[in-house]
């Protein structure tokens, strides 16, 4: 009688789904590096990602709380959508451009002493868009999709589209200058000041008045 054949071989696929053992996390994270990489933040499915690592769609839920959490993982960055989300919408209306701000700078500079890092897996991100526009189409659908949606969405009185762009391309534009280009005084600048600058401006798009639409009125 033949050996059963063996799943863990070289070249061979694994049949089934795989167990919930230490190692589905890793298969996890890997599968949705390839399928981000492939399809975009929208394009990328729990399915997809799942079916790739060879494991239960519940177990994307299981280990990172879904697709939003798993990106961010997969850039190694230590950043909770929904906490985050929570935590700028849970203080006054009229400081949301300032937590805003300060909560993306203080997950970008690495929970240093106030002061600008190297930007860790946000910065090489960046640099890959000025070069991949999937990547910034990526990059663009989870920071405008999963991250400012649902505040604009909660906060502003109009134009939630619109608000959300101004709101994406003034924090993508920041950390590009911040941890990218690193232009003084803004590379070094101190992050309280930082946010005194940059919030005010967040906070208009949010809720401010943004003129008319119509060219003739």
């Amino acid at each position: 009688m033949s050996a059963p054949p063996d799943d863990h071989a070289p070249g061979r696929r694994r049949r089934g789904p795989r167990s919930a053992g230490t190692d589905t996390r890793a298969a996890l994270l890997s599968a949705a590096r390839d399928e981000f990489a492939a399809r975009g933040f929208d394009g990328a499915t729990v399915r997809r990602i799942a079916e790739r690592a060879g494991v239960d769609p519940a177990m994307v839920n299981h280990w990172f709380g879904g697709k939003e959490a798993l990106f961010a993982a997969t850039l190694e960055m230590p950043l909770d959508p929904r906490a985050i989300r929570s935590e700028i919408l849970g203080g006054v209306p009229d400081a949301i451009g300032a937590r805003i701000v300060g909560r993306f700078l203080t997950v970008w500079d690495g929970g240093t002493d106030g002061r600008a890092a190297d930007g860790g897996a946000m910065a090489a991100l960046l640099r890959s868009v000025t070069t991949r526009d999937l990547a910034a189409r990526t990059l663009r659908e989870f920071v405008t999709r999963a991250l400012l949606r649902p505040v604009v969405e909660r906060v502003s009185p109009d134009r939630h589209a619109e608000r959300g762009a101004l709101v994406a391309t003034q924090l993508v534009g920041l950390a590009m200058v911040r941890y990218v280009l690193r232009l003084e005084p803004l590379a070094s600048a101190a992050r309280d000041d930082v946010v005194a600058a940059v919030g005010p401006t967040v906070q208009h798009y949010l809720t401010g008045n943004l003129g008319s639409t119509n060219p003739d009125s």
